[in-house]
């Protein structure tokens, strides 16, 4: 390996989260959430890993959905924004897919198909997100048209809640959208990761845990993935690569951000932004550097980051670091790095080995 940096995921964490899911899901079915890339920790890598305890998977792309079928999964698969044109729809169908339907257009496009067996469908509603789905308003107008199509096989409600993760939570929009199905019979997904684990209310037939399953907290604000009981899958390592010694009023890194009150000992981390760490971390986000806490200091590099690791003598060339995972909860750096562990998992580089442990 040409460089010390790596990505290790921890099959046992994502198994085990997925069984913390499972426990707060009563009798509904577990989607599990394997979009972009699985969050980074590998599509068919996390598919292989579910695939005897999950219902189904629900991801975005259709070649990622077609990648599961060529691979063998038989499992029901959701294309969560659907599809956006004919021949994806009709390859959707034929490939036994499920898909969303969010818009008018995509009601259409079923129209126009003719598959060979119905296809079961995912009716979005718009709770207050506002970013997809029909009006609450409209539920049983649209209902009528998708239940006038043959192509059309089951129908599911579904929704997602905009603020599940924080204090205001659910309660108004589920009260709406329950007044909007009511009396419909249909079965109903309504819940993420953060509304699995705060709302059992809002539990429906299908739940759709995400983020929790790779360890991290839906609600980072409210409480830990810790304390949530869920274990970190993706761990970032790397090693010390140089030792720099500074005196007082020294700078490190571009456009010498930090200058050292005092004579430090400073790391130099094989990690940058061009690895997936976030360029914007300031000064004094975590890391662990032989084990112990310390923090980064200056402006992250492509390449490179910095560490004081001036209370940790024996801290060297060689010694091992973890930018995020075991021992140092990734939610606590994309905190200080005024993001979510979402865009950490996700921006991880190709250029970042990654291996299964």
């Amino acid at each position: 390996m040409y460089r010390p940096i790596r990505a290790s995921i921890r099959i046992s964490a994502i198994r085990h989260n997925f069984g913390v899911a499972r426990r707060h899901a009563g009798n509904a079915r577990l989607w599990a959430v394997i979009k972009a890339n699985a969050y980074g920790h590998g599509l068919l890598r996390v598919a292989a890993v579910l695939g005897d305890l999950a219902d189904g998977f629900a991801l975005l792309d259709i070649e990622d959905a077609l990648t599961l079928r060529d691979s063998g999964v038989d499992k029901p698969i959701l294309l969560l924004e659907g599809c956006f044109s004919t021949a994806d729809m009709q390859v959707a169908a034929a490939r036994g897919l499920s898909v969303v339907v969010h818009q008018p257009e995509q009601v259409r496009l079923l129209a126009a198909i003719r598959p060979a067996a119905p296809v079961p469908v995912f009716l979005k509603l718009n709770s207050g997100m506002n970013r997809l789905g029909f009006p609450l308003s409209r539920c049983r107008d649209v209902l009528q048209s998708l239940r006038e199509l043959p192509q059309v096989g089951s129908i599911t409600l579904m929704t997602h809640f905009a603020q599940a993760d924080d204090e205001l939570g659910i309660a108004e929009p589920l009260a709406r959208f329950r007044q909007a199905s009511e009396g419909l019979g249909l079965p109903l997904s309504l819940a993420n990761s953060a509304t699995l684990l705060r709302f059992p209310e809002a539990g429906g037939d299908w739940s759709r845990p995400g983020i929790m399953l790779y360890g991290g907290s839906p609600m980072p604000r409210l409480a830990s993935a810790a304390s949530l009981g869920l274990e970190p899958a993706m761990t970032l390592s790397s090693t010390l690569i140089a030792v720099q010694e500074i005196s007082a009023g020294e700078h490190v890194g571009y456009g010498g951000l930090y200058r050292a009150p005092q004579a430090r000992r400073v790391g130099i981390v094989a990690c940058g932004y061009a690895d997936g760490y976030p360029r914007h971390a300031p000064t004094g986000t975590p890391i662990l550097v032989a084990g112990q806490r310390t923090a980064t200091l200056g402006r992250v590099s492509m390449d490179m980051l910095a560490a004081d690791i001036t209370d940790i003598p024996g801290a060297g060339i060689g010694s091992p670091v973890v930018l995020w995972g075991e021992g140092l909860a990734a939610d606590e750096v994309a905190d200080a790095a005024g993001t979510i562990s979402y865009e950490l998992f996700c921006a991880l580089a190709p250029r970042v080995p990654v291996v299964t442990v």
